[in-house]
């Protein structure tokens, strides 16, 4: 690492800016999701009273309260849940499974399957061929409307059969050699060394369902079906959010700040997520991407 009393006066210059302008940036795209958070456990009258909100006036929790008064909330969360943690499963599953099979240069019809997996990243059945095989599944108005469809990201399982070739071929044959199946070299071997692409991988799925709102509301029709995501569209583009979720005799608090605890809400879990496999993702999607 180069030592500051060893740059020159131009490359102090330029580290000094370049720090001020990377600053800059963090602060216009944090402060707009900050100024939500404030306003959601702010006061009403800290709200009216106040012209730019920095800190909120205490904990309060009124908009949150109201939030959660309505049965749709608790409904959604549940079921923005069960389509993340199962979703998220049956694709890893099927992501690894796939992303095996692709990696065994010896396997017959290898070239074949791989090119067949490639041409979905480029062109796909359109939604109204979807839509009817969805309905042919008899899988609309079901969670499992939005799971199956979406099961298997091409790009993902593309960076674990990436993964999976850059293993050194000596380690198949060792376990080869020992008796070791294909499944037991899966199991036993790969996977154990995959650990940073398996948690990259599996944050971007579980991103995905969790943030998964399009399908909810082309398949679902149910409110008492739809995740939280779609409740949160729902709100976020009206301005009369009691017309959606709330009875105006029971409303007590202004639109704007049920809309800004809906996002919080919303958001919160998987923010909390991030930061603990935010450290594999360099690794985990860098060495999924050097080799083809």
């Amino acid at each position: 690492m180069v030592k500051w009393h060893t740059l020159s006066r131009g490359e102090k210059a330029f580290k000094i800016l370049n720090t001020l302008i990377l600053i800059l940036i963090m602060v216009i795209m944090i402060y707009p999701f900050w100024y939500v958070v404030v306003c959601s456990f702010s006061s009403l009258s800290h709200i009216q009273n106040s012209t730019f909100i920095l800190w909120p006036d205490g904990i309060h929790l009124e908009s949150y309260q109201q939030v959660f008064r309505n049965e749709l909330v608790p409904n959604a969360y549940l079921n923005t849940i069960f389509i993340t943690v199962v979703g998220t499963v049956l694709s890893m599953l099927l992501t690894i499974i796939g992303a095996f099979c692709l990696s065994r240069r010896n396997l017959p019809g290898h070239t074949a399957m791989t090119a067949f997996v490639v041409f979905t990243m480029l062109f796909n059945g359109g939604l109204i061929p979807t839509y009817l095989l969805v309905r042919q599944l008899k899988m609309i108005n079901t969670l499992w409307s939005v799971i199956v469809p979406t099961a298997v990201n091409t790009y993902n399982m593309i960076i674990m059969r990436n993964f999976f070739s850059a293993v050194p071929p000596e380690l198949e044959e060792a376990a080869t050699i020992d008796g070791a199946s294909q499944r037991q070299y899966l199991l036993r071997i790969l996977l154990p060394l995959s650990g940073a692409s398996i948690a990259t991988i599996t944050l971007f799925y579980a991103v995905d369902y969790w943030n998964a709102y399009f399908y909810s509301l082309i398949y679902i029709t149910k409110r008492e079906m739809l995740p939280m995501q779609a409740i949160l569209r729902q709100v976020l583009m009206t301005t009369e959010i009691e017309t959606i979720m709330y009875d105006a005799a029971v409303q007590t608090l202004p639109s704007e700040m049920l809309k800004d605890a809906m996002i919080v809400v919303t958001a919160l879990p998987i923010i909390c997520l991030y930061p603990f496999i935010q450290r594999y993702f360099v690794k985990g999607v860098m060495v999924g991407s050097l080799k083809g």
